[in-house]
């Protein structure tokens, strides 16, 4: 078999495995309604230091959706009081006037170049899992990724 080898960097390359650093994100933040959030995500300088960072909106069960682009550019459709912003070599996302619909995961993303242009990895960070209170108690899965950094942030 002549592809497996190609096959082998492939799945090694699309699961993370060269990836030499991560994004971290606190595993949970919390507020009351109409209240504002910040949520931090801090990498290094050879990814957020030195490229743009992306923010995603995932609810159980579904597609994360792009909120925030180029550190803080807003999709057509995403609500103003989703914000973002960039300094050194961390990002934050800011939710204003909290509401009950915010309640999901959210998930840092960037890129590492410090592999060079060319084989620059997707980055993401750990998973964490916790309770929604709102939610009579239920939890909630964990993604299936293992390459995904994510926290919940629920209302009090």
């Amino acid at each position: 078999m002549a592809w497996s080898p190609l096959l082998l960097t492939l799945i090694a390359h699309c699961t993370g495995s060269w990836a030499q650093s991560v994004l971290t994100q606190p595993p949970s933040v919390s507020g009351a309604p109409g209240q504002s959030v910040t949520i931090s995500c801090t990498g290094s300088s050879s990814n957020i230091g030195s490229n743009s960072v992306s923010w995603f909106q995932q609810f159980p069960g579904k597609a994360p959706k792009l909120l925030i682009y180029y550190n803080n550019k807003r999709p057509s459709g995403v609500p103003d009081r989703f914000s973002g912003s960039k300094s050194g070599n961390s990002g934050t996302l800011t939710i204003s006037g909290l509401r009950a619909e915010d309640e999901a995961e959210y998930h840092c993303q960037s890129v590492d170049t410090s592999l060079g242009a060319h084989s620059a990895p997707g980055l993401w960070g750990s998973e964490t899992q916790t309770c929604c209170p709102s939610c009579n108690g239920a939890f909630l899965s964990k993604p299936h990724s293992s390459d995904i950094s994510s926290f919940f942030f629920y209302l009090v």
